[in-house]
């Protein structure tokens, strides 16, 4: 179907093998995104968004209203976050192995001194990969057990728009690296949230029902994770 233009506000629509019709309103900037049954009527989607107007704008009101973070170009003085903690970053350039430690409040990050913004930003993203890897198994190891479901392979990839995917068939979830820069509550609410997957597909009031029963709060983190 495409996209479609209905009051201003411009909706991509993707007609796909579900019963249901979803809308998501998505970060950054409030992008909208209809999922529609495949055999569903155009005009009854057209109904659909046009009802859901004024959900939409309110929603995208909340990005516009978010703080602007400016894009890190990996040099001293600005601040880079590690489960929800503000540290600033002291770049050092040496010859040496790059390399990340934390002393205190700063993040020093040692470099060569020709590096680009790319590769300080590949230093960076590693250092997060490691701390994220690091704490995945844990929360597996502890969800499963209390869910009664297992997965067969977890990974993690950075993401612009989702936090993670469960791929139900090949029982294996994938999981924002973005996260490591979230409180350590973030990444466990996206475990939990994907693992309930396994139990129930679609987000209805079954998938609901089961977070409730195992985090009853993540509707509170879910609102911090997207803030």
């Amino acid at each position: 179907m495409g996209n479609l233009t209905i009051d201003n506000i411009e909706v991509e629509v993707q007609k796909k093998n579900i019963k249901n019709l979803y809308l998501s309103v998505l970060p950054p900037n409030g992008r909208v995104r209809v999922s529609a049954p495949v055999n569903m009527d155009d005009e009854a989607v057209k109904v659909f968004i046009a009802a859901k107007i004024s959900w939409i704008r309110k929603h995208q009101d909340k990005y516009k209203n978010r703080p602007v973070q400016c894009e890190n170009k990996y040099v001293s003085g600005e601040t880079i976050l590690l489960w929800g903690k503000p540290y600033y970053l002291e770049v050092v350039y040496s010859n040496a192995r790059n390399n990340i430690k934390i002393d205190g409040s700063r993040l020093i990050l040692q470099v060569r001194g020709i590096s680009t913004v790319e590769q300080r930003a590949d230093v960076v993203n590693k250092w997060y990969r490691a701390n994220i890897k690091r704490e995945i198994p844990k929360l597996l190891e502890k969800w499963q057990k209390t869910m009664g479901v297992a997965v067969l392979e977890w990974r993690v990839k950075n993401m612009k728009t989702r936090w993670g995917t469960c791929n139900i068939k090949d029982k294996r979830i994938w999981l924002n690296l973005q996260l490591a820069k979230k409180h350590p509550v973030c990444l466990e609410y996206v475990v939990v949230h994907e693992l309930v997957h396994l139990l129930e597909r679609n987000h209805n009031k079954i998938f609901k029902s089961y977070m409730d029963k195992f985090l009853p709060n993540w509707r509170v983190i879910k609102k911090e994770l997207n803030f």
